[in-house]
């Protein structure tokens, strides 16, 4: 039993520490510029939300003071502590859920909005020269074209929407489904008229089948999807934390003395208290 108690009080002072990580986790990220690293991020300032980091920035350093409390508590065995320890934990736990439960609801929104902001901002060569030049970047890096395809730019494709197929192979080994589109579909044949640079020289452009709005959607979506992630971390670490201290402080209401059964000379049963060892 001693050694089992031994076990399950480094247990707890572990799982502390690590809630303690978690807090110092939750301060970092709740103070870092994650939505400022979105590309085009001028074009979806409707959708960023601040409610995640304001809950990380909050909830951070309580759970830092508490994960101390908690720490203290567990190494040096004090059953008062701990029993107020768990209680707080357990009010931070429920408070932190009620106050990041709409991060669900955002990250559930997310894709209608931005498909709504998509049919907003098309044809794309109208748009500010600034987000063009961003949307090329991420053109040029991610080898796609427009937010749900080529056409998203109307008649004048840039050229960063230009790819090279790769080679061919020869006619005969072509497949029986191959048309407008290249070997490995990264590249779609488009028509010519379109007015990219020296499209006076070749009556079909090869432009990237990839479209960038999913990958701008993933972009949108990480620090949402990062922040819910951490605070389930949180949630998981809490409810262990809580647990372990909380059946260390109630150690002696679920912890059974030892006895020894004794039969004195009139057949009289007597329960006594085992000597320590000790």
């Amino acid at each position: 039993m001693a050694r089992c108690r031994s076990y399950l009080r480094g247990l707890a002072i572990c799982v502390t520490v690590l809630l303690l990580v978690s807090g110092v986790v939750m301060i970092g990220v709740g103070f870092s510029s994650i939505d400022g690293n979105t590309p085009v991020a001028e074009l979806f300032d409707q959708l960023s939300s601040s409610d995640g980091l304001l809950v990380l920035q909050v909830f951070g350093p309580i759970t830092v003071v508490l994960s101390v409390l908690g720490i203290c508590a567990a190494t040096l065995d004090l059953k008062p502590p701990l029993l107020v320890f768990s209680a707080l934990i357990f009010v931070e736990f429920v408070a932190l859920m009620i106050v990041a439960s709409p991060l669900v609801q955002v990250q559930a929104q997310m894709d209608g909005a931005v498909e709504e902001v998509f049919l907003n901002v098309t044809p794309l060569h109208r748009m500010d020269l600034y987000i063009q030049t961003e949307l090329n970047k991420l053109q040029t890096s991610d080898s796609c074209c427009g937010l749900r395809s080529f056409e998203d730019w109307d008649n004048r494709l840039p050229a960063s929407c230009f790819c090279t197929p790769p080679t061919l192979p020869p006619s005969s080994n072509l497949p029986a489904n191959f048309g407008n589109s290249s070997s490995d579909g990264s590249c779609v044949m488009v028509g010519g008229g379109l007015h990219p640079p020296n499209s006076h020289l070749q009556d079909k452009l090869w432009v990237h089948s990839k479209p960038c709005g999913p990958i701008l959607k993933s972009y949108l979506s990480f620090p949402i999807k990062l922040r819910i992630g951490i605070i389930s971390a949180f949630a998981t670490i809490t409810m262990a934390a809580m647990a372990l201290c909380l059946a260390l402080g109630l150690e002696e209401y679920w912890k059974k003395p030892p006895v020894e059964v004794t039969v004195d000379d009139f057949n009289r049963v007597k329960y006594q208290p085992k000597p320590s060892l000790t």
